[in-house]
C-alpha cells in the first residue's frame, strides 16, 4: 500500500468500507443500467486475462468472469477489506463454469501485477488515486502492448440529480459545507474531459474514447428508500458523517 494513498485506504477499511460491504446488493442495483453500459463498452472475449480495478464487493469482477469463461482469468483488486470480504463469500456461490478468480487488496497505482492483462476495467473505482498521473501509469503497464482500459466515472455534481438534488436539500442544515473539491480523490475528480485525457496519454494511452453515458438510476424505490440510500452514500453522507 501507498503510504501517500493512506487516507482513502482507511476510508476504505473503517466504517465505510464495512456499510458498502453490508448494503452491497443495494449498491449493485442502483448500478445496474451503468454495469450494463461499462460491459457493452469493453466487449470482453472469451479467454481474456481481465484486471477490475476497484471490484468493491466483486459484482464487475464476477460478470467479467462469465464473460470470458472458464480459458480466461479475473482479477479484482481494491483497497478495501471489508468488501473484497463480501466478495469472496460472494464468489464461493458461484455457478461453475466461469472464469478463476483472484482477489487482491492492493493499491493499484503502486502495485506491481505479477501478469500482465489483455484488458483492466472499473465501475467508478479510478476517481480515488491520491495520484491519478502514476496510477493510470502502472494500470498501463499492466496491460499487453494490444491490452485495452475502459471505465465509467462521474461527470459534474450538477450533471448528476441523484448527489446534486440531496445535496442542495441538506446544505441549509450544514451551511458551512463545501462541494468536493474537483482536484483531490473523489468521485468528481474526472468530470472535465480536459483534465482526465492529458493524464491517460502521459500514461501510454492511446486511441483514447471519451463518451457521455447517460442512464436512469433509481436509488430507491419510495421516497424513503431514496433519501436512505442519498444519506448514506456518496457525498451527501459523507458531508452528513463530517
Amino acid at each position: 500500500m501507498d503510504p501517500g494513498n493512506q487516507a482513502q485506504i482507511d476510508y476504505w477499511n473503517g466504517e465505510v468500507g464495512q456499510r458498502w460491504a453490508e448494503n452491497h446488493r443495494a449498491l449493485d442495483a442502483v448500478f445496474t443500467p451503468f454495469t450494463r453500459a461499462l460491459f457493452d463498452a469493453a466487449d470482453l472475449r472469451p479467454g481474456a486475462r481481465v484486471l477490475d480495478i476497484g471490484c468493491g464487493a466483486g459484482e464487475t469482477t464476477l460478470i467479467a468472469a462469465e464473460r470470458v469463461g472458464p480459458s480466461g482469468h479475473v482479477t479484482g483488486a481494491d483497497v478495501s477489506e471489508p468488501l473484497l470480504a463480501t466478495a469472496r463469500t460472494r464468489a464461493a456461490a458461484r455457478a461453475p463454469g466461469a472464469a478463476p478468480v483472484a482477489w487482491l487488496r492492493a493499491d493499484a497505482q503502486t502495485h506491481a501485477f505479477d501478469a500482465p492483462f489483455d484488458h483492466a476495467l472499473s465501475r467508478f473505482g479510478v476517481m480515488f488515486f491520491d495520484d491519478s498521473a502514476r496510477a493510470f501509469a502502472q494500470l498501463h503497464r499492466a496491460l499487453v502492448g494490444d491490452g485495452r482500459l475502459t471505465f465509467l466515472c462521474w461527470r459534474a455534481m450538477a450533471e448528476n440529480p441523484w448527489v446534486a438534488l440531496p445535496w442542495a436539500t441538506v446544505l441549509p442544515l450544514v451551511p458551512d459545507a463545501a462541494p468536493p473539491p474537483s482536484d483531490a480523490p473523489g468521485p468528481f475528480r474526472f468530470a472535465a474531459r480536459e483534465r482526465l485525457l492529458p493524464i491517460l496519454e502521459g500514461a501510454g494511452f492511446r486511441d483514447i474514447v471519451c463518451a457521455p453515458t447517460d442512464r436512469t438510476m433509481v436509488v430507491g424505490e419510495t421516497p424513503e428508500a431514496a433519501a436512505g440510500f442519498v444519506v448514506t452514500r456518496g457525498p451527501v453522507a459523507r458531508m452528513l458523517r463530517e
